[in-house]
């Protein structure tokens, strides 16, 4: 005995003889899904693959096959835009650099801070409360009429798209934008320490992060050691090298920082790899951050 013909329920003047074998519901040709038994409704094939367990790293990053490196992307954007907007304006450099602490006179001039208190002359810097200097400054270079100019942006862009679609790939998205500010950070916070005096710009600090992520999540993975101290031995030698441009301080502060947030990912117990595990470790690593920049403040400004 044939079934009796109804009408989709999502087309209702489609006649069909065809079940749901999930909810029941008629379906016609163009709403019914292939099933390991019968056919599924699209809403049932779309509520089954919500529930469906995505497979991750082994560092929490979604494996969704070769999907576009997002962040590097914008990562690189942004960098791009803003070398566009200090070309334009100059004195955007002078405003969004990371630096700790410096003194401007009467005349407009500004003058290094050493600890003197001068009638008349206004305190800029990170120490003076300018706390956004920490993370504007690794978006910005060194502008194009300087000896390093536009080789800077250059060398530290190229090194993002090397770098980062492979950390990207490992981390996932989130956690890779998550890594690349706080290596920003990191490098910005480490030259307030060792070196208020400077102002200093780049995404090296930033680079540097991703690089020591990169090394980590190589070893982590029992991939050839020879190549990846080859690959460290190089980024150390930049380090050295580029000292004569930018600031080493920066480039350390990253490296660490990128290390030690990729070793966490990594080699931490399982049950500790959930997102609000990591969420949670990332604020504490940020209140470490806030807690340096206050103490070296005081120190600085006399408290």
């Amino acid at each position: 005995m044939e079934a009796a013909a109804t009408t989709c329920y999502r087309h209702p003047s489609y006649e069909t003889c065809v079940r749901c074998t999930r909810c029941e519901r008629p379906v016609c040709p163009d709403c019914m899904r292939e099933a390991a038994v019968g056919h599924h409704c699209a809403e049932c094939v779309e509520e089954g693959q919500r529930s469906v367990r995505r497979p991750r790293t082994v560092f929490g990053g979604a494996v969704s096959g070769p999907a576009a490196p997002v962040v590097t992307y914008v990562l690189m954007a942004l960098n791009v835009l803003a070398y566009l907007a200090e070309v334009v304006r100059p004195e955007v450099v002078d405003r969004f650099a990371v630096l700790g602490v410096a003194l401007t006179g009467p005349d407009g001039r500004q003058y290094y801070y050493r600890g003197d208190a001068f009638h008349g002359y206004t305190m800029t810097g990170i120490a003076d409360g300018e706390w956004y200097r920490l993370l504007t400054g690794a978006f910005l270079h060194l502008p194009p009429d300087t000896s390093f100019g536009v080789m800077h942006l250059l060398f530290n862009m190229l090194a993002l798209w090397n770098i980062g679609r492979q950390v990207e790939g490992q981390l996932g998205r989130v956690r890779c934008l998550a890594l690349y500010l706080l290596s920003a950070l990191g490098g910005s916070v480490a030259v307030y320490l060792l070196a208020p005096d400077d102002a200093t710009v780049g995404a090296s600090g930033a680079v540097f992060g991703l690089a020591a992520s990169y090394y980590v999540i190589n070893r982590r993975l029992g991939r050839d050691l020879a190549a990846l101290n080859r690959f460290l031995a190089g980024f150390l030698l930049w380090m050295l090298v580029s000292a004569a441009f930018t600031s080493w301080q920066g480039h350390l502060g990253g490296l660490l920082t990128g290390a030690l947030v990729t070793y966490g990912l990594a080699y931490a117990p399982a049950k500790l790899r959930t997102g609000r595990v990591q969420l949670a470790a990332g604020f504490v690593l940020l209140g470490l951050f806030a807690a340096v920049v206050a103490l070296r403040t005081a120190a600085l400004t006399g408290g």
